[in-house]
């Protein structure tokens, strides 16, 4: 098993952003470089555990043949851990680049989303096998990993599963999170594994790291009761106060900020930070001489600067996720802890890559371990039937985006049941009725009678996206949901919904709703919907006029629930609950339907929960 260099460390109770020590008078004017520090970062690896595809060149052609490592040509755990061997050993090893130090150290860290639902991830949950995706952090030799969104999106006890897989030789920070209230997580701050900031050794030298998650965790992911603080730049500051009286005077700010905008707008408020990696955002980051996996185009140079508090420039950089590249940033340090200059020869996006010049052999101990288990799960997926249909189910995508079709109650269905089976555990009211918003629905085929496979529910709905609540939505409001969804009929659209827990009518000559383009405000009500009925046979729209009442608890994916799609939620306040949108399809099929889907409950053409009139 390949064990990372133990780097010391020491975890400390507030989180704690250091930049560097303030400069004595007698050293003014000093530019001799005492230390380089080379910081090697990756982010957003999303359990892209086989590797990813990659486009064509310029001119058409590909670059050879793949070598060792990968089911695809680019990216793999198992190319980044030979990569990151190969730069820590120019980073240290051999005579110093000009303008280097001869004193140099390294560390590697990751920016958070270490894993995504899909595929890969699910051979992490079969029974008695390991997290896959911490094994290679692990086996990579990742000496820190701050917490992303997407590490909550099965809830915080798998978050919790996948730190006792990688915390006991990766250290985690996050400076803005209290899980105390989550006691799977609140043992992992006890014992050291997560905590707001850590002070690594590196040639002698101390490096502080402190982390940031952001604060639009509760509306993107599945905290539960965690709880985010948005203070970032105060938080920051206190810690990084904290560091310089105890004399550590070197600090990377590694922040999960969802936009790399919005690290560049929380430098100026900031002080004594040396540099800042953003996370999230998957940004391509490069200049002209970097070697980029074809088809990705530089979105901006490598690195950005931004002035803090002080009127320091602080370099702060990125780089798209998926195994694709390694971020090396090379920092001169004077003798007093100070940032003399960024050498830009040595810095730059370095593309994890099994073909071309730069091509790198998978490390074998990491195809073993995880991805070859990984690629024989997913494989498997075609094989394991989930259940079995009467009648063959209408996926084709304008059928979805248009009309009522028996898949489309299927996977409505699904978000009802899964809702429900989710509303005690997540502490939010039990859903009346289910919107699924056609455009998620995405294998655009009919699903033949007969088996059901697992990989056929990955198929059916491939997206990240999770079952969320909505608590308590207004009548006027779930009608003009339902507006958006017949505004562009008869024409297909992406917001026509499929829905289960009611029936609706709709008369596509009258008028449609209209909204504001990027902000969902409705500029023209739509009058489309005439009567809408729920399960139970309340009715909520009598010809075309709201019916006074309570309001409705609505299940749908956290894509509908924040707007996609140009979904009216009107920003109501909603709740992720712990399932993704296909594990929500196969429970349902398995479990909820006990294995058999009938034509009794799902004809060929539907069972008329919409009509137009």
């Amino acid at each position: 098993m390949r064990t990372p260099r133990k780097a010391a460390l020491c975890a400390l109770a507030a989180a704690t952003l250091l930049g560097t020590a303030t400069l004595p008078a007698s050293a003014a004017g000093s530019d001799r470089v005492d230390f380089t520090l080379t910081v090697l970062f990756s982010s957003d690896m999303e359990s892209a555990l086989l590797g990813v595809p990659g486009g064509e060149q310029e001119d058409g052609t590909d670059e050879g043949p793949i070598v060792d490592g990968g089911t695809h040509p680019y990216g793999s755990p198992s190319r980044m851990a030979t990569l990151i061997d190969k730069l820590r050993a120019e980073a240290t090893r051999g005579k110093p680049a000009p303008g280097q130090a001869g004193h140099r150290g390294e560390i590697v860290i990751s920016g958070g989303d270490n894993f995504l639902p899909g595929p890969e991830y699910s051979a992490s949950t079969v029974e008695d096998a390991p997290f896959y995706d911490a094994l290679a952090l692990k086996h990579i030799g990742f000496d820190v990993s701050i917490i992303g969104n997407h590490d909550f999106d099965f809830g915080p006890d798998e978050l919790a599963r996948f730190l006792d897989t990688a915390g006991d030789e990766v250290a985690f920070v996050s400076a803005n999170l209290d899980v105390s209230g989550e006691p799977a997580l609140a043992a992992h701050t006890e014992d050291g594994t997560l905590a707001t900031s850590r002070v690594f050794r590196t040639a002698g030298e101390r490096i502080g790291i402190i982390g940031l998650t952001t604060p639009e965790l509760p509306t993107l992911s599945s905290p539960r009761d965690v709880e985010v603080k948005p203070e970032l730049a105060e938080i920051t500051n206190a810690l990084a106060d904290d560091f310089a009286r105890r004399g550590i005077d070197k600090v990377v700010l590694v922040s999960h900020l969802q936009d790399i905008d919005n690290e560049l707008a929380l430098v100026p408020q900031l002080r004594g930070v040396d540099a800042v990696l953003g996370a999230g955002g998957g940004e391509i980051l490069a200049n002209e001489d970097d070697r980029l996996i074809p088809g990705d185009v530089p979105e901006r140079g490598f690195p950005l600067e931004a002035e803090d508090a002080d009127g320091r420039t602080v370099p702060v950089i990125a780089v798209t996720g998926d195994y694709k590249y390694v971020g090396r940033l090379v920092l001169n340090f004077d003798r007093w802890g100070r940032v003399l200059d960024v050498d830009e020869k040595q810095t730059g996006p370095a593309r994890v890559s099994g073909v071309g010049p730069d091509a790198v052999h998978g490390d074998p101990i990491v195809r073993a371990e995880v991805e070859k288990p990984v690629a024989e799960h997913v494989a498997s997926l075609a094989e394991e039937v989930v259940a079995t249909s009467e009648v063959p189910l209408n996926g084709v995508r304008n059928d979805v985006r248009s009309r009522e079709t028996n898949l489309g109650n299927l996977v409505a269905d699904s978000i009802l049941w899964a809702g429900r089976q989710q509303a005690e555990e997540y502490d939010v009211p039990t859903p009346q009725v289910a919107i699924q918003n056609g455009g998620g629905i995405r294998n655009d085929s009919v699903l033949p009678a007969g088996e059901v496979t697992a990989l056929n529910t990955y198929e059916v709905a491939p997206f990240a996206n999770f079952v969320a609540v909505v608590p308590e939505v207004p009548r006027d409001v779930l009608r003009q949901l339902l507006e958006r969804g017949v505004a562009a009929a008869p024409d297909a659209s992406g917001a026509f919904m499929q829905v289960a827990g009611l029936t609706f009518t709709y008369d596509p000559a009258r008028q449609a709703q209209e909204i504001e383009e990027g902000t969902n405000v409705i500029v023209t009500p739509g009058e489309r919907v005439r009567d809408v009925v729920l399960a139970d046979g309340t009715v909520l729209v009598a010809d075309g006029v709201v019916v006074e009442g309570p309001p409705v608890s609505v299940a749908t994916n956290d894509f509908s629930a924040r707007g996609g799609d140009g979904y009216p939620f009107a920003d109501l306040p909603f709740t992720s609950v712990g399932l993704t949108h296909q594990l929500a399809v196969q429970g349902f099929l398995s479990e909820g339907l006990g294995g058999t889907v009938t034509a009794a409950d799902y004809p060929e053409g539907g069972e008329g929960r919409i009509t137009s009139l």
